[in-house]
């Protein structure tokens, strides 16, 4: 149980509350032309493809969300999260509670500086054979520190604001820690989604890392190389004439 500030002491709703609540509240919406993106959780496994795992996992990294992370598997299990949607930078979102009308959940992503993006596109450069399959939902393995080490994309428990409309006093609520699982979730939908999150253009991102790429090829165009066959060398090898 939870207590609340007033001193009232609330029990858990049971799963199947909150399941008919979620189902109830839906039905009201699509009956009222509403589009909505609920959060479905197939099983006990909240992601299954790398992004959404990675997400969930560097969430659980944080000391500070450790005491209501729980709850939010529960919730978002459940399909409380009746309503996720990512933008630039933030996350909208609808939780299913005890009562009949859903608590609203607003998600904040600082984005990544100019600067710092920059320096993430030089690194990436040297890989760019890989940001096809990244692209495509796959992670290259040799790419896989970069989004993941300190400075790297994903976010640091200092770049993440959150508010609920519940009365709950904790620093994070359970329909908070709900709907971050949920954002991983998502990412398992579709990883291009993480990039919208962090405030990155794809398209810009991509463009730039291939400039740069090319523009380091290019350094290196005049420079001879011990792989390049002189034309003397061809009868020998191939024991033709030119």
């Amino acid at each position: 149980m939870s207590r609340y500030w007033d001193g009232a002491v609330y029990e858990q709703p049971t799963e199947a509350k909150l399941k008919k609540n979620a189902s109830e509240t839906m039905k009201k919406d699509k009956k009222k032309g509403k589009e909505i993106h609920p959060v479905v959780i197939q099983g006990r496994k909240i992601a299954r493809t790398w992004w959404g795992e990675a997400w969930c996992n560097n969430l659980e990294r944080y000391a500070d969300y450790e005491s209501r992370l729980d709850r939010g598997k529960r919730y978002v299990r459940t399909g409380a999260v009746i309503d996720l949607q990512i933008r630039k930078g933030k996350v909208l979102a609808r939780v299913q509670g005890r009562r009949k009308t859903p608590y609203k959940v607003e998600i904040r992503i600082s984005p990544i500086s100019e600067a710092h993006c920059q320096k993430i596109i030089e690194k990436c450069g040297n890989k760019i054979e890989n940001l096809e399959m990244l692209l495509n939902g796959g992670f290259p393995e040799d790419l896989k520190s970069l989004f993941l080490e300190k400075d790297g994309l994903f976010p640091s428990s200092k770049e993440i604001s959150f508010q609920c409309s519940c009365p709950d006093w904790a620093i994070m609520c359970k329909h908070v820690a709900a709907v971050l699982y949920g954002i991983g979730a998502r990412f398992d939908e579709d990883p291009l989604l993480f990039f919208e999150l962090r405030g990155i253009d794809v398209s810009r991102f991509v463009d730039v890392a291939l400039a740069d790429r090319v523009e380091k090829m290019l350094e290196n165009a005049d420079k001879k190389s011990s792989r390049i066959i002189e034309s003397l060398d061809y009868k020998a090898l191939f024991g033709v004439e030119l």
